[in-house]
């Protein structure tokens, strides 16, 4: 299961730009074939039919959180900066696409299949919830380790905090480990409490699609 965390992660990272729109559904194929070889159902990885409604009850709650708050901190003077984020100063048309069809594919489906799916699972069905849990988040923060090497550069808010150097640099990665990581327990309790991976789908998406958007009207 690390294993295929580390291929997928050097594939978004080393490889084209959008190799994550191929290598993330691949990966996310992969992963629920380790899954089945396992013995896991369709339940201990989230999918099963029964938790389906459940699932998208909290996901709707929890898109409509994000948006809320996002609204609230893009209005903020002392809050807005967090949404100048280089990477997405894009025309509002690419912004959409970005929001619906790169970070749902590149993104979403595979680390929460991975991460509050299988190797939550694969943990649980041995040790448990708790230890499931600690587990897929830990490494759910060292998975962002590559994707944050240039956040002091290109997040206004983030070199601020952290500095624009390399001692800003390795500050503002090991915060985003730590961020993610936390915001990885949120999302396995999603996922325990509902039963579905719908629910950590929908904050996971609410969070990174809204995100985008929210910030190329700000830069507009």
């Amino acid at each position: 299961m690390v294993g295929i965390l580390v291929l997928v992660a050097v594939a978004g990272w080393f490889g084209p730009r959008r190799t994550m729109l191929i290598a993330g559904p691949l990966g996310t194929v992969l992963v629920l074939l380790l899954a089945r070889a396992a013995g896991l159902s369709a339940e201990d990885v989230g999918l099963g039919r029964r938790s389906w409604r459940r699932g998208a009850v909290y996901a709707g709650v929890c898109v409509a959180s994000v948006a809320m708050v996002y609204a609230v901190a893009a209005a903020l003077p002392a809050t807005r900066s967090a949404f100048l984020d280089e990477r997405y100063r894009i025309e509002l048309g690419a912004a959409v696409r970005t929001a619906f069809v790169v970070i749902p594919l590149g993104t979403v489906l595979f680390e929460e299949v991975a991460f509050r799916g299988v190797l939550w699972g694969l943990v649980r069905s041995l040790h448990g919830a708790a230890r499931a849990t600690l587990v897929s988040s830990v490494l759910f923060g060292f998975w962002h380790v590559l994707p944050s090497l240039r956040l002091n550069r290109v997040n206004p808010a983030v070199a601020d905090l952290a500095g624009s150097g390399r001692a800003g640099q390795v500050l503002a990665v090991a915060g985003a480990v730590l961020f993610t990581g936390l915001a990885g327990v949120l999302l396995c309790e999603l996922r325990r409490r509902s039963g579905s991976l719908l629910a950590p789908v929908g904050l996971h998406w609410a969070a990174n699609g809204l995100g985008v958007l929210v910030s190329a009207v700000g830069a507009r």
